[in-house]
């Protein structure tokens, strides 16, 4: 019991303390609205990265396999929505900047990786809900799910460590390594590699 509470603790935690860090950011001050919802909107996305590796694994103590699954596509579908909605209001604040990054062009480093991520999780989510229509084994499908979630993570966290912005610095780091312990632990636990048996 202990230890799961202190393994919740901790989950809640490292999603809680990011936020509560972006919301004090002297970078806010005289922001536009539009401009801090896209802000936050990506800070959520790298709060809901963390969760998708544990829930895919089962590693958060007190879920059921069939309710860690079905938390983890939620969870899938609020990351997309988050990234629209990070995506969709730097495009209201600034059109150009947008069009550069989606179009590789963009002088900044940190948008060509944002955007790699970006299009590998619309590719986890369709492979999600076409699972059954591509009638792929599940090994394989597997496989391909979570090499697209890997481009996810790394492209994210680079993202998101080579911007200046919302995030508090010391916060952001912790989160981005904690994304990329749960991600590296939910891999050596599933073996998604492993696709020779029913495969």
């Amino acid at each position: 019991m202990r230890r799961n509470l202190a393994i919740w603790t901790g989950v809640i935690l490292a999603v809680a303390v990011p936020i509560v860090a972006a919301a004090n950011s002297p970078l806010l001050a005289w922001r536009e609205p539009v401009y801090i919802v896209a802000g936050f909107a990506g800070v959520i996305s790298m709060c809901l990265l963390l969760m998708q590796p544990l829930l895919a694994a089962r590693l958060l103590p007190g879920l059921s396999p069939v309710t860690s699954r079905h938390w983890h596509r939620w969870c899938g579908l609020a990351l997309v929505a988050a990234i629209l909605i990070h995506v969709g209001g730097l495009w209201v604040t600034s059109p150009p900047d947008v069009i550069d990054a989606l179009l590789f062009v963009s002088p900044t480093p940190f948008s060509a990786w944002g955007v790699t991520a970006m299009w590998a999780a619309f590719g986890v989510a369709l492979l999600g809900f076409a699972r059954q229509r591509l009638g792929l084994r599940f090994r394989v499908w597997r496989l391909g799910h979570t090499s697209l979630a890997a481009v996810t993570i790394v492209g994210s966290v680079v993202h998101a460590l080579l911007i200046e912005g919302t995030m508090e610095i010391m916060t952001k780091w912790a989160l981005c390594a904690l994304v990329v312990l749960a991600s590296v632990r939910a891999l050596a636990k599933l073996r998604v590699w492993d696709v020779r048996r029913r495969a």
